[in-house]
């Protein structure tokens, strides 16, 4: 198998356990005891932060190609 193949792979798993991760704790603490609002601002950073997540997976990974 290629690099090239093998990285896309890995990336897009890392990719997926990382949104899985962050995403479920946005959701917890939104759920908790924070609430909607005080768990909005953690939500927001988290949704900015793994869209530069994945532009970077889409920069390295499949534009290069």
């Amino acid at each position: 198998m290629e690099m090239k193949n093998i990285r896309k792979i890995t990336g897009l798993i890392g990719l997926g356990l990382l949104f899985t991760f962050i995403l479920g704790l946005a959701h917890s603490i939104s759920t908790g005891f924070a609430g909607f609002w005080g768990g909005l601002p953690f939500l927001v950073i988290a949704i900015i932060v793994l869209s530069m997540v994945a532009y970077d997976y889409w920069d390295e990974c499949i534009r290069k190609s």
